[in-house]
């Protein structure tokens, strides 16, 4: 019987070891699956809040600026390439923060914004404003080392965008006009970046930019005309969608395809296309005019969505 009891007790101490021993195991797993869980999160939160699909398509727009401002692929530096994309993102993802800060309120009211971090309340207007502070001073610092007129221009970037364009969205489709102008730096701010020099090839990329701009919003607040109506948003120029407003989308996309062209008479100094380029960069403004010549017949939100696509694809 001694015997007996002896051996329950070795087995009631090893069952209880493999116990603790799973115990722990398996507390580590939810710990480190938990961590994952959290870090995963903060990730996607941090994607929402700076949208990281807006801010890639800008880093691209002035990665192109830079490329094209280098005469010998010799000149490229990689290290400015990954800086002016460090820095271009951190400077859009600051201006979607302050301006996602700015609008909770309004966000909250429509179907594609209440589910943003700040509108919902996932992320609090404090922490918001720290990581949009944060991003700012990373991004100026950035810019500045590759040079003071890059990190000049991305400032003014930031400002127009925070302080002017995000109060007058409510207030004015002016707005949209306001808006063009940040959002034409990026294009022109690589090529400030290799030269160190606004000149009429920035001034030119900037031009090229600030039109491309007009029919892409225009479409975009035509099929969502419903949508930014809850939020108080009139974005189009007429306040409606009719036929003077279409109208002047197909005005813009032939001031878009007049001033690509401009670099192929040889005025525009280094920024110059050749014959063959000339003849893509016309087929691609008749394409993006042909939207718009459908939006006008059609006044329809399908042809927007076609418009709007041809433009991002245009730009890309």
């Amino acid at each position: 019987m001694f015997n007996t009891i002896k051996s329950q007790i070795v087995s009631f101490k090893i069952f209880f070891k493999v116990y603790l021993h799973t115990d722990f195991i398996a507390k580590r797993l939810i710990l480190e699956t938990n961590s994952s869980i959290i870090k995963v999160s903060a990730l996607s939160e941090f994607k929402s809040i700076t949208k990281a699909g807006l801010a890639f398509s800008v880093v691209f727009s002035t990665l192109a600026g830079y490329l094209l401002a280098v005469e010998d692929w010799r000149q490229i530096s990689l290290v400015t390439l990954l800086m002016l994309a460090v820095g271009g993102y951190c400077m859009v993802g600051a201006s979607n923060a302050f301006n996602q800060i700015i609008e909770k309120d309004l966000d909250s009211k429509m179907d594609r914004t209440k589910n943003r971090p700040v509108s919902s309340g996932r992320v609090s207007v404090n922490s918001a404003f720290v990581l949009a502070a944060a991003l700012t001073v990373i991004g100026l610092v950035i810019l500045y080392i590759v040079s003071p007129k890059t990190a000049m221009f991305g400032a003014i970037s930031i400002f127009l965008y925070t302080s002017v364009y995000t109060p007058l969205k409510p207030l004015t489709p002016l707005a949209v006009f306001v808006g063009a102008f940040p959002g034409a730096i990026p294009f022109m701010l690589g090529w400030v970046a290799h030269t160190d020099e606004f000149g009429i090839e920035a001034g030119m990329l900037f031009l090229i930019q600030f039109f491309w701009q007009f029919p892409h919003f225009w479409a975009l607040g035509w099929f969502l005309y419903e949508d930014y109506k809850k939020g108080g948003f009139y974005l189009l120029p007429t306040r409606k969608k009719d036929k003077k407003t279409s109208l002047q989308v197909i005005l813009y996309c032939v001031w878009l395809t007049i001033a690509s062209l401009l670099p192929a008479t040889g005025y525009t100094g280094r920024l110059y296309l050749s014959p063959i380029a000339a003849v893509l960069v016309l087929a691609a403004g008749l394409w993006m005019l042909y939207g718009g010549v459908q939006l006008y017949r059609k006044q329809t939100d399908k042809a927007a969505k076609t418009l709007m696509l041809i433009s991002v694809l245009i730009l890309h």
